[in-house]
């Protein structure tokens, strides 16, 4: 079982560390050189970047990540988690080592340099929209499929989930919407929006792809017999409360108690490896959920 674990854990950071390389790839080839801004804080340290060249986009993105860190530590303590501190981190290092290799808009605009000879999409904006949306959700949806969350806005959206108690997904609409505004604004690309907004549907829908369906909530239903330390990891790990179903086995005619939980589509990954490690003879049957109302998750419709 340590081996187990030791194996899963190294695997889970460099999965992060592929995801945070993806979405520096899809800023820096497909959405910077255009000035197209798919929200998040790259996004709005490409427009910062227009006004003040010498510094870079992941420059500023790092720039706004670090305090959003440290309010992310302050609101949600030890489950903020260390990866997402790394992919954080990580992800304004590669971009920026990336655009020192292909150049940037600059280089677009003179005609020189690998943008400019191999992925001049500039005489159609759409196509850069299209697949720098759908690289850089594939990106993140790596990063927060190997338990971390890529920082930046979405620390924000976290944190106006909470205190505003509205789904996740809003609060991401809202924010990001804002971050294209502030961003037209400092570009003065009126134009700008229409194909930033193409990239954002783009990139929630690779999202949705790589975590599996677009449900929002996952159904999970665990036969085990180590059921106590499972409903320690439910509880106190992955802070969820959940039901114990009594059932009978068809074959043995033996009772069992079968446990009932429910978890944000972003956690099942977590949830069946560690389910994994604590019995790996478990019987689990996933199911997507169509709407969850309750303390935890949405409020029930008026």
């Amino acid at each position: 079982m340590r081996e187990l674990r030791s194996k899963q854990f190294w695997f889970s950071w460099l999965g992060v560390l592929l995801g945070a390389f993806i979405v520096a790839a899809g800023f820096v080839l497909f959405t910077n050189p255009y000035n197209i801004v798919p929200g998040g804080v790259y996004g709005l340290g490409c427009a910062f970047h227009k006004l003040v060249p010498s510094i870079a986009t992941g420059t500023f993105g790092l720039m706004m990540d670090i305090p959003l860190m440290i309010t992310g530590f302050l609101i949600f303590g030890a489950k903020f988690g260390a990866k997402t501190v790394f992919a954080a981190l990580i992800t304004p290092v590669i971009m920026n080592g990336m655009t020192a290799l292909v150049g940037d808009s600059i280089a677009v605009s003179e005609g020189v340099g690998f943008i400019a000879q191999y992925l001049n999409f500039s005489n159609n904006l759409l196509i850069p929209s299209i697949f720098g949306g759908i690289v850089i959700g594939v990106g993140v949806g790596l990063i927060v499929k190997f338990g971390a969350t890529s920082g930046g806005t979405d620390i924000i959206s976290m944190i106006v989930s909470k205190f505003l108690h509205m789904k996740f997904g809003t609060a991401v609409l809202i924010v990001e919407s804002t971050v294209v505004i502030v961003s037209m604004i400092i570009l003065r690309e009126w134009t700008m929006p229409l194909y930033a907004l193409v990239a954002i549907f783009a990139q929630s829908k690779a999202i949705d792809f790589v975590l599996g369906g677009t449900e929002e909530d996952k159904l999970l239903f665990i036969i085990s017999e180590k059921k106590e330390e499972l409903k320690h990891y439910i509880i106190h790990d992955l802070e969820r409360g959940g039901t114990y179903i009594k059932s009978k086995g068809m074959y043995t005619g033996n009772d069992k108690e079968m446990i009932f939980v429910v978890v944000d589509k972003r956690q099942i990954t977590a949830v069946q490896d560690n389910i994994k490690i604590i019995d790996p003879d478990a019987f689990v049957v996933v199911v997507n959920a169509q709407d969850t109302y309750g303390d935890g998750f949405k409020t029930f419709p008026k």
